[in-house]
């Protein structure tokens, strides 16, 4: 396994290990509140999608350990490709932003495991 794919992989697992804690833990919360830009109020009534879209990141992150334990090159590229049409859709759904946050990092290790 190359070590640039297994580093830009686990950095992506990392990002969605920290946007499952943003988003079951920290949604209403200061920090959760700057970083998606909401009010107390909106953001408590979104608190129970907030965390289902987290735990989805949870699910994430955890394939791509799981791939990055084992060495499967197949798991941790279907796992990768999951992140950047989530990134899309995200993107074309609710911000831009999200397209070089979570499918930019992903379509690079997508690269870097190819090459």
């Amino acid at each position: 396994m190359s070590l640039i794919a297994q580093l830009l992989t686990a950095l992506v697992a990392l990002l969605h290990l920290y946007f499952l804690v943003l988003e079951m833990f920290l949604w209403t919360r200061p920090l959760g509140l700057k970083v998606f830009g909401q009010s107390r109020e909106k953001a408590e009534q979104s608190k129970v999608l907030a965390a289902n879209q987290g735990l989805y990141n949870g699910f994430l992150a955890a394939g791509l350990v799981y791939g990055l334990a084992t060495g499967s090159r197949e798991f941790c590229l279907f796992f990768l490709a999951c992140v950047v049409v989530a990134g899309v859709y995200g993107a074309a759904t609710v911000s831009r932003k999200i397209l070089f946050v979570q499918a930019l990092p992903a379509l690079l290790a997508i690269v870097a495991w190819l090459i």
